[in-house]
C-alpha cells in the first residue's frame, strides 16, 4: 500500500540534551526515571523493536536482534514545546525564539484582552498547572464570570472557562481573537488554547473540547510538500492544530491514544500512497503534566499492547516511525516539558534493522519521509532511510 505511519508519543523523552540547564531540566529523563519510579516497565513489543537499546530502561531490555531500526534524536530549534518539537518534526528549524510569559501577561496585553473580548475582568494571569487553577479560581469564575488566563513554560496564552458560565463556542471565539488581534507583532506566541471544564464547585474536571489556535509554520513542512506532489496527508489527533491545518488533506479529530489508535488501524486497512500522521497526546496531558508515573506506565503498556495488532497490519511496502516531540517527566517537581532526546524507532517489515545512532536534528524524520514518496524537497534533515 505504499503508506508511512508516523506517530508521536506527545512527551516521551530520553534524557536531557546537553543544553538542558538553560531549561532548568537537568536530571530529566522521562522513560528512565518513570521505570525507576514504578519498579520497572512492561513493553514487549516496544523491547522487540529496540526501545531499550535507545537508553536504559529498567524492564526494557537491550535487545541484540531488534526488528527495527533505533535511535534518538536532538532538538535544534529553542524551545521545548508541542508547536516547536512538531515544526521541527516537519522539516523546518525554528529560527525565531516564541514569546514567553513566566511572569504572566504584561498589562497591555490584558488591557488590549479585556477590549477586544468583551470581558468585563480576568482571573489568574501566571504560570500556572492547567488542574490547578482551575482548584484555585474555579469557584470565583462561577461567580464572577471572569476567564481564567495563565500560561505554562511554552508559549501558550490558555483561558480556561465552565461551560455553563462561557459556552464553548463563545469560549473558542474570545479565543480566536486572542489569536488574531491580541497577539499582534512583535509578539510571536505559539498557541491559544481553550480550556473548557465542567463540575461544582470543588468537584470541577477538565472536559475534551479543548482547542488549540496556531500559528502557521513559518515554511513549507513535510506536510505542504507531500500535498503538492499529490501525496495524501492524514493528520490524526492534535496534528491538526499544531500545524493548524495546512498541508493536510484528511482531518481526523481524536480525544484520547484510544481513539488516536482506532484512526491509524483504519488507515492501515483503507490508506493508499498516503502520510499518516498521528499524536497520541494522553501521555502527556494526563500523566506529565499531572507527575503521574503509574498512569504514564500504564499507558505505555496499553500502546505496547496496540503495535501486535498495528506491526501485522503493515505490508512489505510500508513503514512506521515512532517518535516524540519533547520530554515529559512525570518525576521532577516540575509539571512543565522537559528538554530531552527524543526515541526514534524505524520499521519496515523484512527490512535489517540499524543502529540509527544520535540524530542531529528532529528534521531527520522530514527528510526520510521525504525520501520514502521519493519528492524534491528544501527541508532541513538528513534522511536514514537507506542508512
Amino acid at each position: 500500500m505504499n503508506n508511512l505511519f508516523l506517530i508521536i508519543l506527545d512527551g516521551v523523552g530520553v534524557g536531557e540534551l546537553p543544553d538542558a540547564s538553560n531549561y532548568k531540566d537537568e536530571g530529566s529523563s522521562t522513560l528512565t526515571n518513570m521505570a525507576n519510579a514504578v519498579g520497572g516497565l512492561n513493553l514487549p513489543n516496544l523491547t522487540k523493536m529496540g526501545l531499550g537499546n535507545i537508553t536504559p530502561i529498567l524492564g526494557v531490555d537491550k535487545n541484540n536482534n531488534p526488528i527495527s531500526s533505533f535511535g534518538k534524536m536532538k532538538e535544534v530549534s529553542k524551545g521545548k514545546d508541542s508547536t516547536t518539537g512538531h515544526w521541527e518534526i516537519g522539516g523546518i528549524k525554528v529560527e525565531k525564539d516564541f514569546t514567553y510569559f513566566p511572569m504572566g501577561f504584561p498589562e497591555d496585553i490584558v488591557k488590549r484582552f479585556l477590549e477586544l473580548t468583551g470581558c468585563k475582568g480576568i482571573l489568574g494571569n501566571k504560570a500556572a498547572s492547567g488542574t490547578e487553577i482551575i482548584k484555585e479560581l474555579g469557584e470565583e469564575h462561577v461567580k464572577t464570570g471572569f476567564p481564567i488566563i495563565y500560561t505554562s513554560a511554552d508559549s501558550v496564552f490558555q483561558i480556561a472557562a465552565h461551560e455553563e458560565i462561557i459556552p464553548l463556542e463563545k469560549l473558542y471565539e474570545i479565543c480566536s481573537i486572542t489569536r488574531d488581534k491580541v497577539l499582534i507583532e512583535p509578539l510571536y506566541v505559539g498557541r491559544v488554547i481553550a480550556r473548557p471544564f465542567i463540575g461544582s464547585i470543588g468537584k470541577f474536571a477538565r472536559t475534551t473540547n479543548r482547542k488549540d489556535f496556531s500559528l502557521n509554520p513559518p515554511g513549507d513542512t513535510i506536510l505542504d510538500v507531500l500535498q503538492k506532489n499529490k501525496i495524501q496527508t492524514v493528520a490524526i489527533g492534535k496534528i491538526n492544530d499544531l500545524f493548524n491545518y495546512k498541508g493536510i488533506d484528511v482531518k481526523e479529530k481524536t480525544k484520547s491514544n484510544k481513539e488516536g489508535c482506532e484512526k491509524i488501524l483504519e488507515y492501515t486497512e483503507k490508506a493508499n500512497n498516503s502520510f499518516i500522521f498521528a499524536n497520541l497526546v494522553d501521555f502527556d496531558v494526563y500523566y506529565g503534566h499531572r507527575n503521574d508515573p503509574q498512569g504514564f506506565a500504564k499507558a505505555l503498556k496499553e500502546f505496547d499492547d496496540f503495535i501486535t495488532e498495528l506491526l501485522n497490519n503493515l505490508d512489505d511496502s510500508d513503514a512506521l516511525m515512532i517518535t516524540s516531540d519533547h520530554g515529559n517527566d512525570p518525576t521532577t517537581p516540575s509539571t512543565d516539558h522537559s528538554r530531552e532526546y527524543v526515541p526514534l524507532l524505524f520499521h519496515r517489515k523484512n527490512n535489517q534493522s540499524k543502529n540509527l545512532g544520535t540524530r542531529e536534528t528532529f528534521s531527520d524524520v522530514a527528510k526520510t519521509i521525504a525520501e520514502f514518496f521519493n519528492v524534491e524537497n528544501s527541508l532541513k534533515g538528513k534522511s536514514f532511510l537507506n542508512e
